[in-house]
């Protein structure tokens, strides 16, 4: 009974690990605003994020211009203009102004109940303030002429509001009690077993199982969101944007891996059978008995 109830909790405690992991990078890294514009800095370098903002915006500008007959041929003189501006300060400005401008609109709506129904939207005039502060920086001729103006655009559908707000709470409050049932599952699974050397290697090894579960859901997890993105979508600018994301997800499934893998060897090579050391091996026994104790004759 003992063995059964130790093999139930260490094997609960092994299947909560990985969850518990997704949990907190959900709630503890994509829910921070300075871990989010930390993962996504780096993309404004990226070529693919450049092409996808370069065509997205160039065809936005183009229909502005209405220019009719000629917008095929406005179109690509524009994304060329917008690829060159992805190339300098102010367009990393821009981005990581605009991550963050989008980052705080999601979460003031997620966490506050009592946020306003409706579409998340974010206002693009501080971010084109700072644009035109960095072009004037870099003495960019009529930069003090940018008009900043009040612009709304939703980041976030009304529909989806609701369910992005309970799916935050759940994820907040599993963040916190995935991961301590975890390790209380483990403990007692480990303390009430008969052998408990043994339910030590099968803790390790099925942290080592989850950690590994948890690398492949996040492989398909990947190859799924892109297949499921419409064609208008840069693709290839997506998968750098979740492979950004999900880079701290990735690093603790490679730590639970590795910590499993530690804790089952280690337990497997204390618990081997030793050999007898050779200071401390016992006397062989005497082959010729002792002779009787010598007795004086009278």
């Amino acid at each position: 009974m003992r063995d059964a109830l130790s093999a139930t909790l260490v094997a609960l405690a092994c299947l909560l690990a990985p969850c518990g992991a997704l949990a907190a990078w959900a709630a503890f890294g994509l829910a921070d605003t300075g871990r989010y514009v930390s993962a996504m800095a780096p993309l404004a370098a990226d070529p693919d994020v450049r092409d996808a903002v370069a065509d997205a915006v160039g065809d936005g500008v183009a229909r502005k211009l209405d220019a009719g007959p000629a917008h095929h041929a406005i179109g690509p003189f524009v994304r060329d203009a917008v690829r060159s501006f992805t190339r300098t300060e102010a367009f990393r400005t821009a981005w990581e102004a605009g991550n963050l401008a989008v980052h705080d609109a999601v979460l003031h709506a997620v966490r506050d109940d009592g946020a306003v129904r409706g579409p998340v939207t974010v206002d693009l005039a501080p971010v084109a303030a700072q644009v035109k502060r960095q072009l004037a920086a870099d003495h960019v001729p009529l930069a003090r002429r940018i008009p900043v103006e009040h612009t709304e655009i939703a980041v976030v559908p009304a529909g989806e509001v609701a369910g992005l707000r309970k799916g935050y709470h759940v994820l907040d409050a599993a963040a916190f009690w995935l991961p301590l049932a975890t390790v209380v599952l483990a403990v007692a699974g480990i303390a009430v077993a008969a052998r408990r050397r043994r339910a030590l290697t099968a803790t390790g090894v099925g942290t080592a199982l989850g950690g590994a579960l948890l690398a492949l859901a996040v492989v398909l997890g990947r190859r799924l969101t892109l297949a499921d993105l419409p064609d208008r979508v840069h693709r290839p600018a997506a998968g750098a944007v979740y492979d950004a994301l999900t880079a701290g997800l990735r690093t603790v499934s490679w730590l639970l891996l590795a910590l499993g893998l530690t804790v089952a060897l280690l337990s497997w090579l204390t618990g081997r059978p030793g050999r007898l050391r050779p200071g401390r091996r016992s006397a062989p026994a005497a082959r010729n008995p002792a002779p009787p104790p010598y007795r004086s004759r009278a």
